[in-house]
């Protein structure tokens, strides 16, 4: 059953569409209930979505998509830029999952984990992650994630996993390592189906994660890109050198061997992947 109601913000010049879905997912014919806010055109899901946290209170595991974001943002201060109408952007929120800093890393292998599982359903083939959280099929980048985490008055975390997809976009203008589903598929795909698939996954994930944290952390270390194959790193303008990944550190730092084998490891801004 889907629930429509057509809401006018005044604040914003787009269409809202907050939809209230108790579908069936799957084979097993799990009812999977989410609140989502659907958006012709936004600056940042993320940035809506923190808003609606902030003055409403949104709930657990509240969606934000839009058709066309404008100010997308990734790692490292890079933009994520996408064609209207083509591709997924969406911000979905966990509340309280994240316990203290020590476990920030930790929503970055659910949504990583989420994102993967809901492709191999599509039947998406070589998956893998670019650490910390990019999503890549046969070498190409399908999609990235950035998680921002909100620290609340009485210590708690919540945490807005912002997602985006390339779905049925075909041209990648001086992206070279860029694809979409449709080109690896070579059909286009339902963009609603595969977002509720993401989400539910999600949802499963961080439900599933108390009793699984170890098997997950090493399901996703094991879909690290390049994961024991020697590679070229930067750790800054000028300097390189040979590594091999290992794994990641309990906090997700990158762990690398050096030639020497040395066992090294790295936060998001301190080593680049050349490939």
């Amino acid at each position: 059953v889907i629930y429509i109601f057509l809401c006018g913000l005044q604040s914003y010049h787009f269409l809202s569409l907050f939809l209230n879905l108790n579908i069936r997912l799957n084979s097993d014919l799990l009812l999977f209930f989410m609140n989502i806010v659907k958006l012709d055109a936004i600056d940042s899901t993320n940035d809506y979505l923190k808003g609606l946290l902030r003055k409403h209170n949104a709930e657990d595991f509240t969606v934000v998509t839009a058709e066309l974001q404008t100010k997308g943002k990734g790692q490292r201060g890079s933009t994520w830029t996408s064609e209207k109408g083509k591709n997924i952007i969406m911000s979905l929120l966990v509340k309280d999952f994240v316990k203290g800093t020590y476990s920030i890393f930790d929503i970055n292998i659910v949504a990583s984990l989420a994102v993967v599982n809901a492709l191999q359903s599509f039947k998406i083939p070589k998956l893998a992650i670019k650490w910390p959280n990019d999503i890549l099929s046969d070498n190409k980048k399908i999609g990235g994630i950035l998680v921002e985490n909100i620290f609340k008055g009485d210590n708690a975390i919540d945490s807005i996993v912002g997602i985006g997809l390339n779905v049925n976009q075909t041209a990648f203008e001086s992206l070279p390592q860029a694809s979409s589903l449709s080109l690896i598929l070579n059909h286009s795909l339902d963009k609603d189906k595969l977002l509720l698939q993401i989400a539910s996954s999600i949802e499963e994930t961080v439900k599933s994660w108390e009793d699984n944290a170890e098997e997950l952390r090493e399901t996703y270390i094991a879909l690290l890109f390049r994961k024991d194959m020697p590679t070229v790193f930067q750790i800054s303008e000028n300097s390189f050198f040979n590594g091999t990944i290992r794994g990641i550190t309990c906090v997700g730092r990158l762990e690398i061997e050096d030639q020497n084998g040395t066992l090294l490891n790295f936060d998001v801004k301190e080593v680049k992947m050349m490939f």
